[in-house]
């Protein structure tokens, strides 16, 4: 067992940073001043011209990091991302990173921020975790300006003949706030318009977030706000954004949020943020754009995709690669101690509350019985052609014997497998994994999609269900079943799939850990975004506007009036 050594807070250690001015950490990079827009000394939006600039060098090796099947409290996905970037340069490389940019839903919720922790972290995380460069607000205003353009079209007259009940548009907030999930809107006078049922999602479970993601240039995002699809006319022909006359306000709204943001790691590697769609609703990870401008800045692009393996990284094969053209060359899976314990099912891990005793203690059995998760979540890599490094995220209570525990599997599925502890050293504590990554990237691959768009809807979907979640069957809601036959009919059969699922289980109970088998996964109902380009079943009871929990992250976060330094924030 490691020794408990002091750590201070995620916010200490950023403030303390020694910090490079942005145009230093884009010189890194290969860009100049005229490549980036200032936001302060720290922060810059990139042009999109840098992608032409940057052409002719040669591409980055491509790293995706992914994870097993989650805890509530995250296993650390971010932190290894920047640990791996900083790590590089110990090895004689140079490294950029490209991750999503948080929700204010999260970071004020339960769940902390997304800039990775401790000695790995994204600077400034204030402004990080703060809204940054406000392109949520841009996607939560383009999204708003399309529902009130409904809402506005169906009181004058309605020419387009939009069915209100077959509107499946709803308005966003970036805030969790459980009592918008079901409103009724146009209450009052009847100049105050039509009153129909809807509700709110969290911003960033908007397709207009999706697109932002998924885009490739300006002309890409007008062409598929354009395609959005807000619900039905009389005949069950689908109502667009276009025949709204909206995609292009929308697209003014969502100028400057298009250009990626360019941050520091504590050890100064430069930082792509940009989009950050939920995984468990969405497809989970950061932009397109990012990843196209990254891969020419260095000799490795780490990227990270959201939860495990079964939803994030399944996602940024079969919709990201597929959008963005580029191939993996490796992947990492993340495991903790703690993690692969809980898929044992003997313990309870609520957000909030201590870990369970027992969980804590020297139990390296209970590792290799819960690491059947792990051994599920690199068969999904290898599906994809792609080579797979375990990487055992170190916390100071594991044990030397649950960590051999893990090399122990890893050894019997022939694969890599590596120690780091980069949230309490940096990048030198994840050196040996930078060199496993290395190796592993050098290795032929084979990259494929786990299926083809052309097939019909539900192959694609019970091929995922079977072959990435181990279920032996898939059930369908008579309403799911309608509404894959109008998508069909209506020409958006040859999209890929977004699964919207739990996160906490390979199935659609967050309950049942591990690696089952032999279960059938039901599909409540299933939506479609054309602009994302993506059809979306939803899996069991999903929420797409989260709740605040009785204590929310809010309540300890203030400011140093005399200082003007951010208190309290993780």
């Amino acid at each position: 067992m490691s020794k408990m050594t002091a750590v201070p807070s995620d916010i200490e250690i950023a403030q303390a940073a020694t910090l490079e001015p942005i145009e230093a950490i884009a010189e890194k990079m290969g860009l100049d001043q005229d490549d980036i827009e200032f936001y302060g000394r720290y922060m810059a939006k990139v042009k999109l011209s840098a992608q032409e600039k940057l052409a002719n060098r040669p591409n980055a090796k491509y790293i995706l990091v992914t994870a097993i099947t989650p805890t509530p409290l995250g296993e650390g996905k971010s932190t290894t991302t920047v640990g791996l970037g900083q790590a590089m340069q110990y090895i004689g490389k140079t490294a950029t990173i490209a991750i999503r940019q948080p929700s204010q839903g999260p970071t004020f919720g339960i769940k902390g921020g997304a800039a990775g922790g401790g000695y790995s972290q994204v600077v400034p995380m204030e402004q990080f975790n703060l809204h940054m460069t406000g392109d949520i607000h841009a996607i939560t205003a383009a999204n708003n300006l399309l529902a009130a353009m409904i809402d506005n079209h169906i009181y004058q007259g309605n020419k387009l003949d939009i069915n209100p009940y077959s509107i499946t548009w709803r308005r966003v907030l970036d805030v969790n706030d459980r009592s918008l999930r079901n409103i009724i809107t146009g209450l009052g006078a009847r100049t105050d318009g039509n009153p129909r049922e809807t509700g709110f999602d969290i911003t960033v479970a908007s397709e207009v977030m999706a697109i932002l993601a998924l885009t490739t240039s300006l002309a890409d995002m007008r062409a598929r706000f354009a395609r959005i699809v807000i619900g039905q006319n009389g005949s069950k022909a689908p109502v667009t954004a276009e025949d709204l006359k909206t995609a292009g306000a929308m697209t003014v709204l969502m100028k400057e949020a298009i250009k990626p943001n360019l941050f520091q790691t504590l050890e100064n590697t430069p930082a792509l943020v940009h989009a950050g769609p939920f995984a468990n609703i969405a497809h989970g990870n950061s932009s397109v754009l990012a990843d196209l401008i990254g891969i020419k800045t260095a000799d490795y692009l780490f990227t990270e995709a959201g939860f495990g393996a079964d939803i994030g990284a399944e996602k940024f094969f079969n919709i990201k690669s597929r959008y963005s053209g580029l191939k993996p060359d490796a992947a990492v899976v993340v495991a903790t101690i703690r993690a692969l314990k809980s898929h044992t099912g003997k313990y309870k891990i609520v957000p909030g509350r201590d870990l369970p005793e027992d969980l804590l203690k020297e139990n390296p059995d209970d590792v290799y019985e819960g690491a059947s998760n792990l051994r599920k979540q690199v068969e999904n890599m290898l599906k994809h052609g792609v080579s797979p490094v375990i990487c055992v995220n170190h916390f100071a209570g594991d044990y030397d014997s649950e960590v051999e525990a893990v090399f122990r599997v890893a050894d019997e599925l022939g694969v890599r497998c590596a120690t780091s502890r980069h949230w309490a050293e940096g990048g030198k504590g994840a050196v040996d994994l930078a060199k496993e990554i290395v190796a592993a990237a050098d290795e032929p691959t084979d990259f494929h999609f786990l299926y083809e768009v052309n097939q019909p809807i539900k192959a694609k979907i019970e091929t995922i269900a079977k072959e990435i979640y181990g279920a032996a069957d898939v059930s369908y809601e008579e309403a799911a079943d309608r509404q894959i036959r109008d998508y069909e009919r209506n020409g958006f059969g040859n999209l890929p799939i977004c699964m919207a699922k739990t996160h906490l289980s390979l199935t659609a109970d967050p309950k049942i850990k591990g690696a089952p088998t032999g279960f059938t996964l039901p599909i409540r109902e299933v939506r479609a975004s054309v602009g994302a380009g993506f059809i979306y079943p939803i899996v069991g009871s999903m929420r797409t506007m989260p709740g605040l929990s009785s204590s929310p992250a809010a309540e300890r976060v203030d400011i140093d009036l005399e200082t003007g330094r951010i208190i309290g924030l993780f």
